[in-house]
């Protein structure tokens, strides 16, 4: 399925945007030998807020808006993103999905899990069968959950992969441990519940709206622990709605299924949880990766359905100091 205007055009112009307001965001730009464009969000510069929230409406190929502001939790308050995609399934999983791992071996060996609108071009992973919405396009704009700047051989072997000229490669880059890194993950809200309705057997097709509330961590004092802070925004204190058409049966067939409470692993800090499977993700129960709360609203019936609630005391972890 290809569409008009594509996700990594509208992802394009966001990233120039950030080039040209690069210094009010705290960010870095250059060019690597090959061309490639690189967006430092939080590795060698500080970042910010505003900085993060464009990373995130680039992950999400443009379709979707993330504004920042405030949610009270628990009696406390924090920052928060909420996320709006009229475009649910082709700005989530076509785009600011991380679908796509970024890996190599020899002398410079290289990790990061790549989410953002050239997953659309690469067009490989088993998601793409199953939803379709590939693209084509002469530009590429890919986004890096890293702390290193990716070598050159990564930079080619990506543009080759989307197809494009090293110098139309726009590479984002921020490490979870950092104010952009905290922003766009949270922004994941909309995209992490309706990852769980496909995996759970709904057809995602049928949702043409999300919204999406949750917390903001703080910025941990290493990548390790922001990856469980980070998580934990979404598992313990996020919130998720959508607006589907389909028969009430498919909901009510999954409804208990769909908050994170229907994990076992559930009711744990989450880098406790990977602590307890040796850092392994994929020794966690799949079932935990969700909002606390999820809505679907039936288009066609007009009725809602509401499962899970948030859980401040998990978030409560926050403040206290120190690393763990």
């Amino acid at each position: 399925m290809k569409y008009s205007p594509k996700l990594n055009e509208r992802a394009h112009k966001i990233a120039k945007k950030m080039i040209r307001q690069s210094s009010s965001l705290g960010i870095a730009v250059s060019r690597a030998d090959c061309g490639a464009v690189l967006i430092d969000a939080g590795i060698r510069s500080p970042g910010s807020p505003e900085g993060g929230r464009l990373f995130a409406e680039v992950c999400l190929g443009g379709s979707a808006s993330v504004t920042l502001g405030l949610c009270e939790t628990g009696g406390n308050w924090m920052p928060s993103v909420t996320v709006v995609a009229s475009e649910p399934v082709r700005g989530c999983m076509a785009s600011q999905y991380a679908g796509w791992t970024i890996k190599t071996e020899g002398e410079r060996p290289y990790f990061a899990m790549a989410s953002g609108p050239a997953r659309a071009l690469y067009g490989a992973e088993e998601i793409f069968k199953q939803i379709g919405c590939t693209e084509d396009s002469d530009v590429a704009v890919l986004a890096l959950e890293t702390r290193s700047y990716p070598p050159e051989d990564v930079l080619q072997y990506i543009a080759g992969r989307c197809g494009v000229e090293p110098e139309k490669l726009f590479v984002l880059m921020a490490p979870t441990a950092s104010i952009a890194g905290c922003v766009q993950i949270a922004a994941r809200i909309v995209e992490t519940g309706l990852h769980k309705l496909h995996e759970l057997g709904f057809d995602i097709n049928s949702v043409t709206a999300g919204w999406g509330v949750a917390p903001v961590a703080p910025v941990a004092a290493n990548d390790g622990l922001a990856i469980g802070w980070t998580n934990d925004g979404i598992l313990y204190g996020g919130r998720a709605y959508y607006t589907a058409n389909c028969d009430d049966g498919e909901i009510i067939r999954i409804l208990d299924k769909l908050p994170s409470s229907a994990s076992l692993d559930y009711g744990t800090p989450f880098f406790e949880i990977l602590r307890r499977y040796g850092w392994d993700f994929y020794k966690i129960d799949p079932m935990l990766f969700s909002p606390a709360a999820i809505c679907v609203n039936n288009a066609r019936s007009g009725r809602t359905y509401r499962a899970g609630a948030v859980n401040p005391s998990i978030l409560a972890a926050w403040t206290e100091s120190g690393d763990r």
